[in-house]
């Protein structure tokens, strides 16, 4: 060796095994100091199995580094896998007496862990590098090498259709041209299994992550998932679905699981909605409750995006969402309102007294719900601080709304002017749209929005404008009552008119206005409702008419109302 007669060397090493310096391992498997002949083709499939049939990203890695240390001749071994722009090693071997040592590190690739030229040479042309003590090579000064005299240094890239996996980085202190040709070759289709095995490890450990994330964010939010393949029937619900409503996990959950739950007066409309759902293949939510074995009530909102399966049939993947919580709070608001709306008849104070009564009552009520929120937040164990200080801060901004509501009920009644900005209406229109969902979702109503787009912009004020709109939704939604919920549909249209002005009309399908009613629509005071106050109407038309614009009403050529109201753009102020 000396000398330098390699192929001399080689041809003793396969002539005369018994004369290599390493003492000849107890086990068959085992390279360090094992003969090249024993690595023969059941060893080869060996090692590919062991690393092929591990799925666990932890357990695969400890094989890995195992398996390539008792198969190489090294006593000391490294994985590398390239974490975003810096390396890292994930696990480190070592040889100790008749055993591999395996340590996860997860630390950052340092000067002193190995020859960061090696390494850098590798990673650049993903191809393997062997070093010997006894060959010079643009790689002997490396400071590793000089400081650690290293006498084998092997290092192979692990590479996945031209993607680099990872390093396996291997040494042996003791001896020189301890990786021999046939082990190269082991090792080599070890990197290649070791690759396609790391990234489905990696893969699937990611995978299980994100299953944990979703369903911990499912609890917290009281949202399960589902999917349902309408032609073979079969229905798979996530963890939270399954305790949403109430079976346990080991069940097979069908359409017959689903309907059982149904509340007695909910059922024939849901036997209905899955019928229709099923023959139409339409996107679909709606809200039932459920009655569960311990005579307890649940309110479900059910949203579903109807899609293909592999085989081209109709298929829903959807959430469950439990809003039980959500729906006493509106009981608790509709009770609130009932209430403040019963002490507000006494119209005996005046017009402006009505007014403001009747302006303030929705703030009112979103501090009454807020506030019992917190004091259920207080009364968890332990408390829920952050949930309590957002339902504070929802009621502190509740009652500046209802400052605001006043201050400009006042300026009206005086007849002042509203503190007007340049506005797009139709922000102003979807920002009503968000404060009213509960209302249109509560009615079972189709809200369906055509804004028209570059429209010119309108000077008046945000406040004042959104009280307009809402008012006039929440009539039209009431106005449909009692209407059959399929044809419970409500438009709200921006358009321009002329080209000074915008419109917005809010359409219903509803029972229409009455022809003795047409003329006093607007005054102060009269109402059609039972326990209405005749103040709505009369107040957004005179904000309409403060901002320089007009309001009318007139029934469809089909079923329901139209009303509307125009106003000039900001050009046309100027």
């Amino acid at each position: 060796m000396r000398w330098g007669a390699d192929g001399k060397v080689r041809h003793l090493d396969q002539a005369h095994p018994h004369l290599r310096q390493q003492p000849p391992s107890s086990q068959s498997d085992r390279t360090i100091g094992t003969p090249v002949e024993q690595l023969e083709l059941a060893t080869v499939v060996k090692v590919s199995q062991a690393v092929s049939g591990e799925i666990d990203l932890k357990k695969l890695i400890d094989t890995l580094m195992v398996i390539a240390l008792e198969h190489a001749g090294g006593d000391r071994g490294l994985l590398i896998v390239p974490r975003g722009d810096e390396l890292r090693i994930e696990a480190e071997a070592t040889s100790v007496r008749d055993t591999v040592e395996v340590h996860l590190r997860q630390t950052r690739v340092a000067p002193t862990d190995l020859p960061e030229s090696v390494l850098h040479y590798v990673i650049r042309t993903q191809d393997s590098l062997l070093l010997d003590a006894t060959d010079e090579s643009p790689f002997s000064g490396d400071e590793y090498i000089r400081q650690k005299r290293c006498r084998s240094v092997l290092c192979l890239p692990l590479t996945k259709q031209a993607k680099l996996i990872g390093v396996l980085y291997l040494e042996n202190s003791l001896t020189s041209h301890a990786f021999t040709p046939a082990r190269i070759a082991v090792l080599k289709l070890l990197a290649s299994q070791a690759a396609i095995s790391l990234e489905n490890a990696r893969l699937y450990s990611d995978l299980r992550h994100a299953d944990a994330y979703l369903a911990e964010a499912q609890r917290l939010s009281h949202t399960g998932s589902f999917g349902w393949n309408v032609s073979s029937g079969e229905i798979f619900w996530s963890e939270e679905t399954f305790r949403i409503f109430g079976f346990d996990r080991s069940v097979k959950p069908t359409l017959e699981h689903v309907t059982q739950r149904v509340h007695p007066e909910d059922a024939e409309r849901v036997q209905h909605f899955i019928e229709r759902a099923a023959r139409d293949g339409g996107d679909y939510d709606r809200e039932h409750r459920l009655l569960m074995p311990d005579g307890s009530v649940k309110h479900l909102l059910v949203v579903a995006h109807a899609t293909k399966d592999d085989e081209g049939g109709l298929a829903f993947v959807g959430a469950v969402m439990d809003v039980t919580a959500t729906k006493r709070a509106e009981e608790a608001m509709h009770q609130a309102q009932a209430e403040l709306a019963h002490v507000t008849r006494v119209t005996t104070l005046g017009e402006l007294a009505a007014s403001i009564a009747h302006e303030v009552n929705q703030p009112l009520t979103g501090i009454v719900i807020n506030g019992a929120a917190s004091l259920r937040w207080l009364n968890h164990q332990p408390p829920a601080l952050d949930e309590t200080r957002s339902s504070v801060e929802s009621m502190i901004k509740d009652a500046q709304r209802a400052s605001e509501v006043i201050h400009r009920v006042r300026a009206l009644s005086k007849k002042t002017e509203p503190e007007k900005a340049a506005l797009d209406i139709n922000d102003v229109i979807q920002e009503g749209v968000r404060l009213m969902q509960r209302e249109v979702f509560g009615h079972a109503t189709s809200l369906r929005l055509e804004l028209a787009s570059a429209l010119p912009p309108v000077v008046g004020d945000r406040v004042q404008l959104q009280q307009v709109i809402i008012n006039l939704a929440i009539n039209a939604i009431q106005a449909m009552t009692s209407v059959p919920e399929r044809q419970r549909e409500l438009l709200i249209r921006s358009q321009a008119v002329e080209s000074d002005q915008v419109s917005v009309e809010v359409v219903d399908a509803g029972t229409g206005i009455d022809p003795e009613h047409a003329d006093r629509l607007f005054r102060a005071f009269f109402t059609t409702k039972a326990g209405g106050m005749g103040m709505g109407l009369s107040i957004c038309r005179s904000i309409i008419e403060a901002h320089g614009g007009r309001m009318s009403a007139a029934n469809n050529a089909g079923p329901g109302a139209t009303f509307q109201f125009i106003l000039p753009s900001g050009s046309a102020q100027r």
